[in-house]
């Protein structure tokens, strides 16, 4: 039989277990997002999706079947038939033109891939030099700073793509990459400047003003690497938007001109003659620009509820 004072003693026991701090080592707020993120589902889906779009962006001139400037089927198109449909060695048909409509998919998604990437670290990089300026040195370049973002976030973006992509004398690839890097300067910009100015009376900023630290080391030693995880969020965001974009402004005639060089908005634009006859042909660019976007954007969600305490489930 147990005794009272037994009882007790083990039960000081427990609690002096209970108290007694565990040797297992802390995670980061990284470390963190990512033992969830490996959980969820919706994390998963998109990262599939992106997965398989930069592998076959990358593997894309080798694995096609045909040439994609290659006008193989150039002799069946008619005026009864301007679009030759599927066929042994052709799955999706041809183009207008008689072009491997599968072949110049799969290229199409190298171009695709660029365009968004060079857009987005482009946007990216100029919205972190204005959001460091904005949020590190504070005062009149603060108010600079903020107001040029202000007048620029106040314009529609597709509106200031189109007038931006317009002005180039010549459209081409990089005038689209150009046009939408500079819509995206002013989220990123006060995105960082908003993190910023929450780590400028944080205790490890103070503590080191307190000790003597210059300015400089303060911003980019301190302030700048803790507040920049939600501009990394916002980037993978930000690529779903510069691939929509950009297919928009190709749509529009403001991109490559050269088709043979095949990009998906391009080929779009290119359909639209023939959507009521063979809609087929504007589908597929579509439908691979829908779910490119759809993956990043899951990606992105996903990323911003496992690094945001507010937002978890």
């Amino acid at each position: 039989m147990t005794k009272p004072g037994d009882r007790k003693k083990a039960r000081i026991d427990a609690l002096a277990e209970a108290g007694t701090l565990s040797d297992e080592e802390g995670v980061s707020l990284w470390q963190s997002a990512w033992l969830r993120l490996r959980r969820d589902p919706v994390f998963l889906a998109g990262a599939i999706i992106v997965t398989a779009f930069v592998i076959l962006a990358i593997i894309a001139p080798w694995i096609a079947p045909h040439d994609p400037a290659a006008r193989l089927l150039i002799e069946q198109r008619s005026t009864q038939n301007p679009i030759p449909g599927p066929q042994p060695g052709f799955p999706l048909g041809a183009d207008d033109a008689g072009r491997d409509m599968f072949s110049r998919l799969l290229v199409g998604a190298r171009q695709t891939l660029i365009v968004g990437v060079l857009a987005t670290l482009g946007g990216l990089t100029g919205g972190v030099i204005l959001g460091t300026i904005a949020g590190g040195i504070g005062g009149w370049a603060d108010t600079v700073v903020m107001r040029i973002v202000d007048v620029m976030l106040s314009i529609p973006s597709l509106l200031m793509a189109f007038s931006l992509a317009a002005m180039f004398a010549r459209p081409s690839q990089w005038t689209v990459i150009i046009a939408i890097a500079v819509i995206q300067i002013p989220v990123f910009a006060r995105l960082l400047r908003g993190s910023m100015m929450s780590q400028r009376h944080s205790d490890h900023v103070l503590a080191a003003r307190s000790l003597g630290v210059r300015p400089a080391p303060i911003v980019f030693r301190h302030m700048l690497p803790n507040s920049i995880g939600p501009v990394i969020v916002q980037a993978t965001l930000m690529l779903a938007i510069a691939i929509i974009d950009a297919a928009a402004l190709s749509f529009l005639g403001l991109g490559n001109p050269d088709d043979t060089q095949p990009e998906w908005g391009q080929m779009l634009g290119r359909a639209q003659q023939y959507f009521n006859t063979h809609p087929e042909v504007a589908v597929y660019p579509a439908v691979a620009i829908i779910i490119v976007a759809l993956g990043f954007t899951l990606m992105g969600e996903s990323l911003r509820e496992a690094l945001d305490p507010k937002s978890r489930r």
